[in-house]
């Protein structure tokens, strides 16, 4: 390379080991402020900081240094100008979609979003005026066929999404002309799709998943444009949802290994995906890394690997899933994911329990669904260990 052209931008996995440093210093392991104050050194300085945006040495509710370098690597990572911390991924999906919308506004939301995401589209936001469309966000062109001119102010989709992993096109969304355009890229991570490359405003992750990746975090984070996520920040000082710096150090020791850790996750879920394809007691496998999911070439275009969740489809219902998880040994019952044990829920009684009937048949959770995160264990261990409880 000829020492006068600048360098190149660090791949993902070598910006995942370089951001968010900002506020450590020569130490390589991210510095924790639990300080939730800062003092000012007189009047003046007082009220530049009490009137700054984002001021990380104020008080903790306006930004805390060691949350600022989480969000750091975020934007990093996302390809973004800036990102923004919550207390959640919920806390992420209420502070923005209630940042940018008012009473009489419209929303298009794709029906395939995370149940919490669901709840407070038809419940709060109705009772505060907020109209919202629900429409099969995998369909090519649904989500900006709704879009209503002058009206819409938001569209928003999660690609792929919990629990059918079905894909919205990013392209399609980030065409969208007028409403802001969010996309819950959780399943994915940074690693595994850049949204905003594809023209989307906002990407938004439940960090408290793949990004942290070692079930002892809850953290939400959204990543675009400085000015808009400043104006989000504005509002999330007043509802309060923001991010424990303790959460967002170990976030941060997440991120480090966060290429690594998604790279052995979905190897082994594209082989048990392909396993279970092939059982006789699973009718149906959703996973984009498989040729027979329906949206396949879709997910080649837009994701840099096919995910580390799948969900698959079991004859016998719900006694089929029932039994399957009492006879797991390696892998373990709960609903999270990410992290670095193989996990296996039931979405009807579990993480859309509070869907009605109709709701869930609108969202394809079937009472044989099972989805799966994959771990970090031995490959072999985990396929056997998911066929030996079919058997």
């Amino acid at each position: 390379m000829s020492p006068d052209r600048p360098p190149r931008p660090p791949r993902p996995a070598t910006a995942a080991i370089r951001a968010g440093r900002g506020a450590s210093g020569l130490s390589l392991a991210p510095a924790l402020w639990a300080s939730s104050v800062w003092e000012s050194t007189c009047l003046d300085d007082a009220h530049r900081r009490a009137t700054a945006t984002r001021a990380d040495e104020f008080y903790g509710r306006y930004g805390n240094p060691t949350v600022r370098s989480f969000e750091q690597a975020i934007a990093e990572l996302e390809g973004a100008e800036d990102a923004l911390a919550f207390g959640s991924g919920m806390g992420a999906i209420a502070s923005t979609v209630l940042a940018l919308c008012s009473a009489g506004d419209h929303v298009v939301a794709a029906k395939q979003l995370y149940a919490g995401t669901l709840a407070f589209l038809q419940g709060p936001c109705a009772r505060f005026g907020i109209d919202v469309s629900f429409v099969d966000g995998s369909r090519p062109g649904a989500l900006g066929d709704a879009v209503r001119p002058g009206r819409t102010t938001l569209v928003i989709a999660e690609t792929p999404s919990n629990p059918r992993l079905e894909l919205c096109d990013l392209d399609e969304i980030g065409s969208i002309v007028g409403p802001f355009t969010v996309v819950d890229s959780t399943f994915a991570t940074p690693i595994g799709q850049h949204p905003l490359s594809h023209g989307v405003d906002l990407v938004l992750h439940s960090a408290t998943k793949g990004i942290a990746g070692h079930n002892d975090a809850t953290l939400g984070v959204i990543a675009g444009e400085r000015e808009l996520v400043d104006a989000v920040w504005a509002y999330a000082v007043l509802h309060g949802a923001m991010a424990s710096p303790f959460d967002s150090l170990n976030a941060l020791r997440g991120v480090r290994t966060l290429a690594v850790r998604t790279a052995h996750q979905a190897a082994t879920a594209t082989r048990l995906a392909d396993r279970l394809l092939r059982h006789e007691c699973v009718t149906a496998v959703h996973y984009p890394g498989l040729e027979s999911h329906p949206q396949h070439e879709l997910a080649t275009r837009q994701m840099l690997h096919p995910g580390t969740v799948l969900a698959f489809e079991l004859a016998g219902g719900r006694p089929s899933a029932a039994t399957l998880i009492d006879r797991l040994e390696v892998a373990r019952c709960a609903t999270s994911l990410g992290g670095p044990e193989t996990l296996v829920c039931h979405p009807m009684t579990t993480t859309h329990a509070g869907l009605t009937p109709e709701e869930r048949a609108d969202s394809g959770v079937t009472d044989g669904l099972v989805r799966v995160s994959v771990g970090l264990e031995d490959p072999d261990d985990v396929i056997d260990d998911i066929v030996r409880a079919l058997a």
